[in-house]
């Protein structure tokens, strides 16, 4: 009898061991959960400081000169009526404000065209195309990275000048894209090197030109690449200062424009706040309007 009571399972009572965890599953829940929604609190507060000075340049345009002269822009959060609309109709009614803003758009939008399309057959050809010399070339092309900008501001001016470019629309153009082709063939030389090379292939051996290829496989798949290189390449010329300075002339920008109207102090700050936002308004615009196409150009690559 004894025998076979000792024989019988003892390690049944332990099937309960597992029941304590439930607390420290729960506990551990609660911390993810603690940490996370800390870490959406300390993003919304970022976010919040991030806009902070956008939201006070768009009410500050809104206001007289004397009354951002007397206070703070806050005050008109609690007194709607100081806001008014005349600091833009004087604005758009000054032809040099006018002037330099087409000024901008016949820089900005040639530009971005032009570094776009150069860098996307430039990119697919240092991809997909093996020739002669591609792997020295490529090293080139990433060593004109390294180039600061502003050691070529005076050569290059000399040279325009001797090419009757210098103060005018088509050397701004081109000094952009030649600063702005190695980083656009660096980036989308990489993304197109990530496409299966398998795809390609195939449309060879179907009979399809390089052409065809181009524009039917990779254009496709590096529409978020691309429109990603677009948004950067259109913000960088669009807000520039510098190059517009030495080589703009009398075809100025809307930031020189806005720079030219500065005095002393800002005491002009009802031409200023307008000028300011209407040149921060169009890369708004700009970015909300792909910005899905560049939130895929930033992941792409990131997972397989």
């Amino acid at each position: 009898m004894t025998a076979v009571t000792d024989t019988k399972p003892r390690g049944r009572p332990a099937a309960a061991a597992p029941v304590p965890r439930r607390p420290a599953r729960r506990s551990s829940r609660l911390v993810s959960l603690a940490s996370r929604g800390a870490v959406q609190v300390a993003l919304a507060v970022v976010a919040l400081m991030w806009l902070v000075p956008t939201i006070g340049l768009a009410i500050s345009s809104l206001r007289t000169g004397e009354a951002n002269s007397q206070s703070g822009w806050w005050t008109a959060l609690l007194k709607p009526a100081q806001l008014t609309f005349s600091n833009y109709q004087a604005l758009l009614a000054n032809p040099t404000i006018t002037n330099s803003f087409l000024n901008t758009v016949l820089i900005a939008l040639p530009t971005t065209i032009l570094v776009v399309v150069i860098a996307a057959l430039a990119g697919y050809a240092f991809a997909t195309i093996d020739f002669k010399g591609r792997d020295p070339l490529f090293l080139v092309v990433v060593g004109l990275l390294v180039v600061p900008l502003q050691i070529a501001l005076i050569p290059v001016a000399k040279l325009f000048g001797e090419l009757h470019l210098f103060g005018k629309i088509p050397g701004v153009v081109l000094f952009h894209v030649a600063f702005g082709l190695p980083f656009a063939i660096f980036l989308l030389r990489n993304f197109f090197a990530g496409i299966p090379k398998e795809l390609i292939e195939a449309a060879r051996l179907d009979g399809a030109g390089e052409a065809r290829i181009f524009s039917t496989v990779v254009l496709p798949l590096g529409t978020p690449a691309i429109a990603s290189l677009g948004i950067f390449q259109f913000l960088w010329v669009w807000n520039d200062l510098l190059v517009a300075l030495v080589f703009a002339g009398q075809a100025k920008p809307l930031t020189v424009a806005i720079q030219e109207q500065t005095r002393q102090f800002g005491s002009n700050i009802d031409v200023i706040a307008p000028g300011a936002f209407l040149s921060m308004i169009v890369p708004l615009i700009v970015f909300f309007a792909f910005q899905r196409y560049f939130v895929q150009g930033l992941l792409a690559g990131s997972t397989k």
